[in-house]
This record gives C-alpha cells, structure tokens and sequence, in this order.
C-alpha cells in the first residue's frame, strides 16, 4: 500500500487507515485480530483509536495484538484524548490533567511506552494554552511522536497551529482529524485550506459515509448494520434522507460503469482528494475490509471525480494543484 506524509511533517502513514470505532462491540475480537494482520500484511499502517471506542475496548484488543501477532513497529498507532463517554452523555474535558490522563490510560491499554499520533478528540472548554501544553509534555516526556487535533473547525485549527508555531520550544501540530466524505464535504470550506497554509495533513474520518456509501442502505436499514444497532443508529441517521440516497445513486451508477463497488468509488475519491493524508475506513468485518483494500491500485478517472463533485456539492476548489501538500 502506497504512504504519504502527513502534512510537513516526516511522520508516514499509509493512505488507508483502519478505524476502530466498532471493535469490542459490533466488532468482536477475532475479526479485529484477523483485520489488523490482513491490514498489515497488504501495507498498511494507521490505526487510529481511543479511549472512548468500547470504553477503551479497541485500544485494549490493538494492545493484545501487536504483542501477540505483529511488531509494534509495524503500526503507526494515533489515539486521541479529551473526550469521554458515560452512558448517554459526551464528555469534553481538554485540560492537562484529563488529556495526560487519558494518555497514561492509552499507553497502558496498548502496553507500548509511546504513540504514533496523539490528538486532541475536540475543541474543549479548558485554555487553548493549556491543553497545547499537554501535548508538549507528551512529545518531550517521549510517550508520544507527533501530536494533532480532532474535529477541529477551521479557525480552532489555525488558532492552534499558530499558537504552537509562535515558539520554536512548542511541538508543531502535524494534523486534523476531521469527518470528510461524499456525503460530508464542509471540510473544503475552511478546513482543507487552514490546513494547507499550515502544513497540516487531513486525516478524513468516515470516509464512507458513516457506511451509507457502501450502498448498504439502499433499499432499507439491514439488521446487522450501524444504522439497526442501538447505540450507533443515531450517528447513520443523519445520511439516510432523499438528499444522501440521491448521492448513494449516483455513486452506485460509477461504479458499475467503473466494474468496481460503491464502496471502492468513494474511498478513493475521499483518498485521493487534495489535502488528505489518510482516508479512515471503519471495516467491521475481515470481508468488508478485503473489498476496500482492492482500492489500492485503483485511481478514479479524473472525469469521474470531477462529475462526483458536481453531484455532491460543487468543484473542489483545491483539486488540479501542484502543490506537494495536496495528497499524493
């Protein structure tokens, strides 16, 4: 599998990511084990993680993992910190004492003395100084390599870019995780370019739609899907309206005129967009997994994605640069 830097940083991810939001609960253990190892095993390197996935479920199984059927050097490993979840409530608590909490808590989770990417879930209430000072701490202290943000709207990321860069003493802030698909594409509109101007790379969450754009739902909500499960029925919901079927649609046709599957249109059209990093895919099953790594020598034509722009929302306006910071 191909790799990219992120952003201008020396940090190397494969432009594929595992997400494992699932594991521990739609996900049992032995297809995360299976998935990981056939992650590895075709190139790939970035699982991304947190404390909050299971309740530290995910992070526990990754930890299982790498001291059982793999190298710890053979994942780049990004977690996140500051966000919580206790029974229906959200919790944000970004100061030093949480996020150094939540660090600790990773590291012994995954039983490594350090992670890849550490990033800040989202935009807290506690001092933007202070929570950035965390992040320092992390880097110099050694129990992490590199630091980013998470779900950061535009002006929060360039707040905390220019903030870090105004000291040579404080660590660079090398990316934003953000949501960015077919069916999400608000990122263009000021994350995309606050990241170009300050060397960041976008790791795009979601990048199938929350799963809708694997044309799963388009004739209904299947039983042993995300959008039928109790805890995770609300976060499909929202792509499941005329507008987003509309969009599924039109997907589905590419695809079939391309001989590939809806799945593997809008992966790499998330993938190859400008500015992206690493798309994050959240395969629940070995199966589902091996049809998205297909992708890797598939590149949609240019005609393609520039008509799957059109349908989902207009041009992409940093699509066509040169510019080494766009992707690729």
């Amino acid at each position: 599998m191909l790799a990219r830097t992120v952003g201008a940083s020396g940090l190397r991810v494969s432009r594929m990511g595992l997400g494992t939001l699932t594991w521990g609960g739609q996900t049992d253990t032995r297809d995360a084990r299976t998935m990981l190892r056939r992650f590895v095993e075709a190139g790939g390197n970035l699982v991304d993680t947190a404390p909050a996935y299971g309740s530290g479920t995910a992070e526990r199984l990754i930890g299982r993992v790498i001291h059982s059927d793999l190298d710890r050097d053979d994942l780049v490993i990004a977690t996140k910190a500051g966000f919580t979840v206790d029974g229906d409530n959200r919790l944000v608590d970004t100061s030093r004492s949480a996020m150094l909490r939540d660090l600790e808590g990773s590291l012994r989770r995954l039983h490594t003395d350090h992670v890849d990417l550490w990033q800040v879930h989202a935009w807290g209430d506690a001092p933007l100084e202070e929570t950035c000072e965390a992040l320092d701490h992390a880097v110099r202290t050694g129990m992490a390599r590199y630091v980013g943000v998470s779900n950061f709207v535009g002006w929060q990321s360039a707040t905390a870019a220019t903030w870090q860069r105004a000291l040579r003493s404080r660590i660079p802030i090398i990316s934003n995780q953000v949501e960015y698909s077919l069916l999400a594409r608000r990122a263009e509109i000021e994350v995309m370019p606050a990241a170009h101007h300050h060397g960041m790379g976008v790791l795009a969450w979601s990048a199938l739609g929350r799963g809708v754009l694997t044309g799963r739902y388009r004739t209904g909500t299947p039983k042993d899907s995300r959008g039928a499960n109790d805890q995770l029925s609300w976060f499909v919901e929202p792509y499941l309206g005329a507008k987003s079927r509309a969009i599924v649609e039109a997907v589905a046709k590419a695809a079939h005129g391309l001989g590939v599957t809806t799945a593997q249109v809008a992966l790499s059209w998330v993938r190859d967009a400008p500015q992206v990093a690493s798309a994050l895919v959240g395969a629940r099953t070995p199966e589902q997994l091996e049809d998205l790594l297909a992708t890797d020598d598939q590149r949609l034509p240019a005609e393609i994605a520039a008509a799957l722009d059109d349908i989902t929302g207009g041009r992409n306006m940093m699509r066509g640069g040169d510019d080494p910071l766009a992707g690729g």
